[in-house]
Protein backbone atom coordinates (compact mmCIF):
# COMPACT_ATOMS: atom_id res chain seq x y z
CA UNK A 1 0.00 0.00 0.00
CA UNK A 2 1.11 3.18 -0.53
CA UNK A 3 -0.31 6.84 -0.09
CA UNK A 4 0.46 10.30 -0.07
CA UNK A 5 -0.52 10.96 3.53
CA UNK A 6 2.54 12.75 5.56
CA UNK A 7 2.54 11.61 9.18
CA UNK A 8 4.28 13.46 12.12
CA UNK A 9 5.39 11.60 14.74
CA UNK A 10 6.47 13.40 17.81
CA UNK A 11 8.10 10.73 20.63
CA UNK A 12 10.85 11.64 22.64
CA UNK A 13 11.87 7.56 23.34
CA UNK A 14 14.21 6.53 21.01
CA UNK A 15 13.10 3.18 20.71
CA UNK A 16 9.10 3.82 20.63
CA UNK A 17 9.94 6.52 17.98
CA UNK A 18 12.00 4.07 16.24
CA UNK A 19 9.42 1.35 16.21
CA UNK A 20 6.43 3.33 15.38
CA UNK A 21 7.79 5.23 12.51
CA UNK A 22 8.95 1.82 11.29
CA UNK A 23 5.07 0.35 11.14
CA UNK A 24 4.08 3.64 10.05
CA UNK A 25 6.21 3.73 6.92
CA UNK A 26 6.26 0.07 6.28
CA UNK A 27 2.28 1.00 6.09
CA UNK A 28 3.05 2.93 2.97
CA UNK A 29 2.81 6.83 4.37
CA UNK A 30 5.28 9.30 4.46
CA UNK A 31 7.10 9.93 7.96
CA UNK A 32 8.79 12.84 9.03
CA UNK A 33 9.90 12.08 12.90
CA UNK A 34 11.18 14.87 15.70
CA UNK A 35 12.29 14.28 19.56
CA UNK A 36 10.55 16.63 20.82
CA UNK A 37 7.71 19.23 21.06
CA UNK A 38 9.26 21.64 19.84
CA UNK A 39 11.07 20.32 17.41
CA UNK A 40 7.30 18.87 16.49
CA UNK A 41 5.81 21.97 16.50
CA UNK A 42 8.51 23.58 13.78
CA UNK A 43 8.08 20.45 12.04
CA UNK A 44 4.35 20.88 11.80
CA UNK A 45 4.12 24.74 10.98
CA UNK A 46 6.73 23.70 7.57
CA UNK A 47 5.98 20.30 6.74
CA UNK A 48 2.19 20.71 7.02
CA UNK A 49 1.38 17.61 7.86
CA UNK A 50 -2.12 15.73 7.17
CA UNK A 51 -1.73 13.66 10.66
CA UNK A 52 0.59 14.18 13.54
CA UNK A 53 0.83 11.47 16.59
CA UNK A 54 2.52 12.98 19.24
CA UNK A 55 3.73 11.84 22.63
CA UNK A 56 1.85 13.40 25.67
CA UNK A 57 4.56 13.64 28.14
CA UNK A 58 8.02 15.19 26.88
CA UNK A 59 10.95 17.37 27.53
CA UNK A 60 11.24 21.02 25.76
CA UNK A 61 7.61 20.89 25.30
CA UNK A 62 4.97 18.33 25.60
CA UNK A 63 1.81 17.52 23.80
CA UNK A 64 -0.53 19.87 25.54
CA UNK A 65 1.14 22.69 24.09
CA UNK A 66 2.12 20.65 21.15
CA UNK A 67 -1.72 20.76 20.42
CA UNK A 68 -2.51 24.41 21.38
CA UNK A 69 0.04 25.39 18.70
CA UNK A 70 -1.63 23.14 15.79
CA UNK A 71 -5.27 24.07 16.50
CA UNK A 72 -4.28 27.41 16.01
CA UNK A 73 -2.82 26.34 12.47
CA UNK A 74 -4.95 27.57 9.10
CA UNK A 75 -4.86 24.00 8.30
CA UNK A 76 -5.07 21.98 11.52
CA UNK A 77 -3.42 18.31 10.81
CA UNK A 78 -5.60 15.42 12.54
CA UNK A 79 -3.94 14.82 15.55
CA UNK A 80 -3.19 11.10 17.60
CA UNK A 81 -2.26 11.63 21.18
CA UNK A 82 -0.41 8.59 22.35
CA UNK A 83 0.25 8.10 25.94
CA UNK A 84 1.10 6.04 29.26
CA UNK A 85 -0.49 7.99 31.61
CA UNK A 86 -4.33 6.49 33.04
CA UNK A 87 -5.86 10.18 33.93
CA UNK A 88 -9.43 10.75 32.64
CA UNK A 89 -8.41 14.03 32.63
CA UNK A 90 -5.78 14.11 30.38
CA UNK A 91 -7.70 12.31 28.13
CA UNK A 92 -10.81 14.97 28.60
CA UNK A 93 -8.32 17.63 27.86
CA UNK A 94 -6.74 16.31 25.32
CA UNK A 95 -9.85 16.22 23.30
CA UNK A 96 -11.03 19.45 24.46
CA UNK A 97 -7.80 20.57 22.28
CA UNK A 98 -9.49 18.72 19.26
CA UNK A 99 -7.72 15.57 19.39
CA UNK A 100 -8.65 12.95 16.98
CA UNK A 101 -7.54 9.75 18.37
CA UNK A 102 -6.06 8.91 22.07
CA UNK A 103 -4.43 5.56 22.28
CA UNK A 104 -2.45 4.23 25.78
CA UNK A 105 0.37 2.90 25.68
CA UNK A 106 1.24 -0.04 25.20
CA UNK A 107 -1.14 -1.16 22.47
CA UNK A 108 -1.39 -3.23 20.03
CA UNK A 109 0.16 -1.66 16.21
CA UNK A 110 -3.03 -2.96 14.76
CA UNK A 111 -4.64 -0.60 16.88
CA UNK A 112 -2.15 1.94 16.15
CA UNK A 113 -2.73 1.24 12.40
CA UNK A 114 -6.60 1.40 12.67
CA UNK A 115 -6.47 4.29 14.06
CA UNK A 116 -4.44 6.19 11.75
CA UNK A 117 -6.48 4.80 8.52
CA UNK A 118 -9.51 6.08 10.64
CA UNK A 119 -8.12 9.40 11.46
CA UNK A 120 -7.27 10.01 7.91
CA UNK A 121 -10.45 8.63 6.29
CA UNK A 122 -12.36 11.06 8.93
CA UNK A 123 -14.42 14.31 6.76
CA UNK A 124 -12.76 13.01 3.50
CA UNK A 125 -16.06 13.18 1.95
CA UNK A 126 -14.60 11.13 -0.68
CA UNK A 127 -11.74 8.60 -0.99
CA UNK A 128 -9.31 10.87 -2.89
CA UNK A 129 -6.48 12.69 -1.17
CA UNK A 130 -6.62 16.47 -1.53
CA UNK A 131 -3.32 17.60 -3.40
CA UNK A 132 -0.30 18.39 -1.22
CA UNK A 133 0.89 22.35 -0.75
CA UNK A 134 -0.73 25.62 0.43
CA UNK A 135 -4.48 24.29 0.25
CA UNK A 136 -6.86 24.61 3.20
CA UNK A 137 -8.07 21.63 4.80
CA UNK A 138 -12.22 21.87 5.23
CA UNK A 139 -13.27 20.35 8.46
CA UNK A 140 -17.05 19.32 8.47
CA UNK A 141 -19.08 20.82 11.01
CA UNK A 142 -21.55 18.09 12.79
Amino acid sequence: MSTDYTILLIEDDREISSTLSGVIKSAGYNIIVAPNGLEGQKLAQSENPDLVITDMMMPKMGGFPVLETLKSLPSPPKVIMITANEGGRHKAYAEMLGVDDYLRKPFAMDTFLDAIARVLAKDSGDDEKPAKGPVTRSRKKS
